[in-house]
């Protein structure tokens, strides 16, 4: 396995310049404190907003592709200029605020120059979408906006991948054809009462239609149907950080995840205290909080991954993470339509 050198240090202090021509991809995520639906809303003027940084690293290294993501959050009416501008920098990162320069008048500067049709020195050709993680595989409800960016030097074709997964595609599995349950051994006594719709079978054939050639959401159930129970100490844990954490309870607005839907969102919490949405919903009713081990599993973190410190603590982590399979999806496309391109320009041997 490759080590790849690793600086821990404010990112305001590092200079990016010496990886110039010698990176292909910049990637990264921002801290999402500033735009979480779940924060305090300051946007530019949270300390925590690092997009200048970012910009300021793709000026610097001018890498072939970049992508960054960020909560859904950051597509809110209420930051509609913000987003514009993070647009607007990534497009022309070489154009860059001036001393006295509000980044309003910044951003009124961008915006002229994309009328204006100028071509700076370097730019980036940048697309974004908002993406549910559970459709592409990942056992939670979780939204990501993206950002892909191509140097406007590289005449590269892409798109974001389409949805592998669908709740079309779940809901027949349970309720039409009854492989969902019959795959978990789950009794008809044992299975939650089905949704109104689907006690009348001529709604079916109109509402599966889309389901056809994508598989079904993975559910809670699916993810962590075979950890068991939380063990109630580490000592007695069967698996790494599978260990129950004490004092859940439901109360409106935090009701935790059914067992049989893809998991709501995991957050990290305002005040660096995970939200009561981390928690199980059994059918019966009855919650509890989530193990870490569980929550690794509803991010798609590998079981080989080990998480020290608090449940706090490691449940603030991972609700600030991006689900792993969808990093992946996201990555592989790009690096796919990079090679293919590659290959085309490569000079052919006669």
């Amino acid at each position: 396995m490759r080590h790849w050198p690793l600086i821990e240090a404010d990112v305001h202090h590092q200079d990016f310049s010496t990886w110039q021509g010698r990176a292909d991809l910049v990637s990264g995520g921002p801290p999402c404190q500033p735009f979480s639906i779940g924060g305090k809303h300051r946007a530019m003027g949270d300390r925590r907003n690092l997009f200048p940084e970012a910009v300021r690293v793709v000026r610097e290294v001018q890498p072939r592709m970049f992508v960054f993501e960020n909560v859904k959050g950051l597509t809110r009416q209420l930051f509609a200029k913000y987003f514009s501008y993070i647009l607007l920098q990534l497009s022309y990162p070489e154009i860059t605020q001036r001393g006295n320069e509000e980044w309003l008048e910044h951003l009124s500067r961008l915006e002229r120059i994309r009328t204006e049709g100028a071509e700076p020195d370097f730019g980036y050709r940048v697309i974004w979408r908002l993406l549910n993680a559970a459709d592409y595989g990942v056992p939670q409800r979780r939204e990501r906006v993206f950002f892909v960016g191509f140097r406007s030097d590289i005449q590269i074709p892409w798109s974001f991948p389409s949805p592998t997964h669908s709740r079309e595609a779940l809901l027949l599995s349970q309720w039409t054809t009854g492989e969902y349950w019959e795959r978990h051994g789950v009794a008809r006594r044992n299975r939650p009462a089905a949704p109104p719709r689907f006690t009348r079978r001529d709604d079916e054939s109109s509402l599966f239609t889309p389901a056809k050639d994508r598989a079904a959401w993975l559910t809670v159930r699916d993810a962590v149907s075979d950890l068991g129970e939380p063990a109630p100490n580490a000592s007695s844990a069967r698996f790494a950080n599978h260990v129950l954490q004490p004092g859940a309870r439901s109360y409106p607005g935090h009701t935790g995840s059914p067992l049989d839907e893809p998991a709501k969102t995991l957050k990290a919490g305002d005040h660096g205290v995970p939200g009561g949405e981390n928690m199980l919903r059994h059918t019966n009713g009855e919650v509890r909080y989530f193990s870490v081990r569980e929550s690794c599993r509803l991010q798609a973190f590998p079981d080989e991954y080990i998480f020290e410190g608090s449940w706090t603590e490691n449940m603030r982590q991972l609700g600030n993470a991006v689900p792993v399979t969808l990093g992946e999806v996201v990555m592989r496309s790009v690096r796919s339509a990079i090679e293919k391109h590659d290959a085309t320009k490569a000079p052919r041997i006669c």
